[in-house]
C-alpha cells in the first residue's frame, strides 16, 4: 500500500479514544479485582494480618505508622523509646511464623489479583470487543471513528489483535511499568526504577514520532495502524488488495492510451 493511500487517524481522536478505553479498562479491572478478592479470601487474611500488628502495637504502646512529622516533633528521649519499641516489634515479627506466612501470602495474592484483573480487563476491552466489532475497533475507537488494519492495508486478524492486546498493551505497556513501580515503592530498585520508567516513556514517544504510521509499541508488535475508518479502504486479504492495485493500474494504462 502506498503511503499516500494511508488515512491515519487524527491524533486528537486517538487520544480521546485511548482515554475512553482506559477508563473502561480501569473500571472493569477494579470490579474483577473485587470479585477475585472475595473468592480468594483476601480481606479475611488482611484482617488477621492487621490484628497481629495491632496486638504488637498495643503490647509495646506505639503506632508503627506514625507520620514522619510527628516522629520528628518528638523529644530525643521519646524518639529513643519509640525506636527501641519499634526494634522490639520488628524482632518479634521476624519470629512470628503466622505473621511471616500471612505477609508472604498477602503479597502473592496482591500480585495474582492485580495481574489477573488487568489481564482479564485487557482481553475484554482490547481483544474480545474488537473481534466483535471487527476491524480492531474498541468501544472508544468505534465512538471516534477509528479503525485498525495491518500496515499492508488488509483487515486485521484475531492473532494480530491478540498480540497487540496481550504482548503489547498488557505485558510491555501496562504490567512492566506496574511491576517496576511496585518494586521501586518496596525499595527493591531504588533510583533504577524511575530511570526504567523514564526509558519506557521515551521509547514510546520515539515510536510515535519516528515511525511512518506514528505507531505506539503495541501497534509495532502487531504490525497494525490506527486509521480513519470513514475514509480508509481496508482490504479483506492480500489477494483482494493486489487485485485492486492491478485494476487501478489497468485503468491508468487504458487512460494513458488516449
Amino acid at each position: 500500500m502506498r503511503m499516500n493511500d494511508l488515512q491515519k487517524a487524527n491524533f486528537g481522536k486517538r487520544i480521546m479514544s485511548a482515554l475512553f478505553d482506559n477508563i473502561l479498562l480501569a473500571t472493569l479491572a477494579v470490579g474483577i479485582a473485587v470479585v477475585l478478592s472475595l473468592c480468594l479470601g483476601y480481606d479475611a487474611q488482611l484482617d488477621r494480618y492487621t490484628a497481629i500488628l495491632d496486638g504488637y502495637e498495643q503490647e509495646y504502646g506505639i503506632n508503627l505508622q506514625i507520620p514522619t512529622a510527628e516522629y520528628e516533633s518528638m523529644s530525643q528521649s521519646d524518639k529513643a523509646a519509640y525506636d527501641e519499641a519499634y526494634a522490639a516489634i520488628d524482632a518479634a515479627l521476624r519470629q512470628d511464623t503466622e505473621y511471616t506466612a500471612l505477609n508472604l501470602r498477602l503479597l502473592n495474592l496482591r500480585m495474582i489479583i492485580l495481574s489477573f484483573s488487568l489481564l482479564a480487563a485487557v482481553l475484554v476491552i482490547e481483544f474480545f470487543v474488537p473481534l466483535l466489532f471487527g476491524n480492531g475497533q474498541t468501544l472508544g475507537k468505534k465512538i471516534f471513528g477509528i479503525g485498525l488494519m495491518h500496515i499492508e492495508g488488509i483487515r486485521v486478524t484475531g492473532p494480530q489483535v491478540f498480540i497487540r492486546a496481550v504482548l503489547g498493551k498488557f505485558t510491555v505497556e501496562l504490567m512492566l511499568p506496574v511491576y517496576i513501580a511496585l518494586l521501586t515503592l518496596n525499595g527493591g530498585l531504588g533510583i533504577v526504577g524511575p530511570a526504567l520508567l523514564a526509558v519506557l516513556g521515551i521509547v514510546q514517544i520515539i515510536c510515535l514520532v519516528i515511525t511512518r504510521t506514528n505507531a505506539p509499541i503495541h501497534d509495532i508488535f502487531a504490525s497494525t495502524v490506527a486509521v480513519d475508518f470513514a475514509s480508509q479502504r481496508i482490504f479483506e486479504d492480500r489477494e483482494d488488495r493486489d487485485n485492486y492495485i492491478k485494476k487501478i493500474h489497468a485503468e491508468q494504462a487504458a487512460r494513458a492510451d488516449y
